[in-house]
């Protein structure tokens, strides 16, 4: 059996998500090898801000109804959840479709609040990590991640998807205690992943995004529902799929260093309707920075990309400003300042923008170094 399992899925028509979700259960030998009648699982959604379904920022409602209606099915008490960055919960929940999934099913879709301490192992990076005490009270965690890339950490999959355990505004203080470290930040990632232990994971690849990910890029047609036991391994090979570089991949070079044994990609991995060598045309990687890591901290803000405000597009909603954890960013009448010196790169200011008003500007260096590399 492999370690993950595609599926060709190419719309959101519920009838054939409830399809492709059973199947991808049953590949690994049904929902009930998972979960046991009275578990209460936590669903966890990819829900960083509030936008509605057709931007394709957001795990797609089919998906999560198709995992809830099994759960119940087999005996759970399903909960969706996550903890958007800045947004009021319940507006983005709404717009993602999350809300109508739990009214239909009369289940609860719920904050991730009331930050508690994770068990992490003896060889993480970072020993004290607070995440939602509805994770650890979960019985089970079923990870629900969209296909998308990202300006910082070059893709937002299984993983990554994790960090939204994290309630709220902790996420802008772990931005900045990374400061411009991608590393450092796949790190902490690599130990949420770790502590967390999601019990399964289905990734909705059936229209993800690509370019200025993970909210202001262009939707793609993947046409594919992934799902795995193993995240780690399944965001590598999809990484590799991308046509991404993996060495460019923060978080592969974090388990790298770490020598986890997922970084040993091997093709008998990889079963269902896609070849292990399929790789999807044309998508649009970031490239907001030289994505090698440099260990050197004022040679890594030389190399990398500045946010810049866009002010024909600003609504002057000032959640750039109220995001930022440097204190680098200031708002005023739909005037954008920012402080270079102070600014970590974390993009979460445009991460946070809903109407795509913070641009990546490359660096000169970058531009030097690819004029004379390419």
């Amino acid at each position: 059996m492999g370690r993950i399992f595609f599926t060709r899925q190419n719309t959101y028509n519920q009838t054939e998500i409830d399809e492709a979700v059973a199947k991808s259960f049953d590949h690994f030998g049904g929902i009930q090898s998972f979960i046991n009648r009275g578990d209460k699982v936590l669903l966890k959604v990819n829900l960083v801000s509030g936008h509605p379904v057709f931007h394709r920022v957001t795990t797609d409602p089919s998906i999560v109804r198709a995992v809830a209606k099994l759960v119940l099915d087999a005996g759970g008490i399903p909960l969706i959840a996550d903890s958007p960055g800045i947004d009021n919960f319940t507006h983005a929940a709404e717009k993602a479709g999350f809300v109508q999934v739990a009214r239909e099913f009369n289940i609860e879709c719920h904050e991730l609040t009331d930050p508690v301490d994770l068990p992490v192992n003896e060889n993480a990076s970072y020993k004290k990590i607070q995440v939602s005490k509805y994770v650890l009270e979960a019985d089970k965690i079923i990870n629900l991640p969209k296909l998308k890339t990202h300006g910082q950490m070059y893709l937002t999959m299984g993983v990554k998807n994790l960090f939204g355990c994290i309630p709220g505004r902790l996420k802008a203080g772990w931005h900045y205690n990374v400061g411009l470290n991608r590393e450092r930040f796949a790190g902490l990632l690599l130990d949420i992943y770790g502590g967390v232990k999601p019990t399964f994971t289905i990734l909705d690849g059936v229209i993800g995004m690509h370019g200025d990910g993970p909210t202001s890029g262009e939707p793609y047609e993947f046409g594919i529902i992934c799902s795995c036991v193993d995240a780690l391994t399944m965001d590598f090979w999809l990484c590799k799929m991308l046509g991404a570089k993996l060495e460019d991949y923060p978080l592969y070079l974090a388990a790298k260093k770490r020598n986890m044994p997922q970084c040993e990609l091997n093709e008998a991995d990889v079963e269902g309707e896609i070849s292990p060598s399929h790789v999807f045309p044309n998508v649009k990687i970031p490239k907001t920075r030289s994505m090698k890591l440099i260990p050197f901290p004022f040679v890594e803000r030389l190399m990398t990309s500045k946010p810049v405000h866009i002010p024909e597009l600003c609504i002057g909603c000032g959640r750039c400003a109220a995001v930022c954890a440097a204190g680098a960013l200031k708002h005023e009448n739909k005037h954008l300042t920012f402080d270079y010196g102070k600014c970590i790169r974390c993009y979460c200011c445009h991460e946070m923008c809903p109407v795509k008003a913070i641009k990546f500007k490359e660096s000169k260096l970058v531009k030097l170094i690819n004029f004379f590399t390419h």
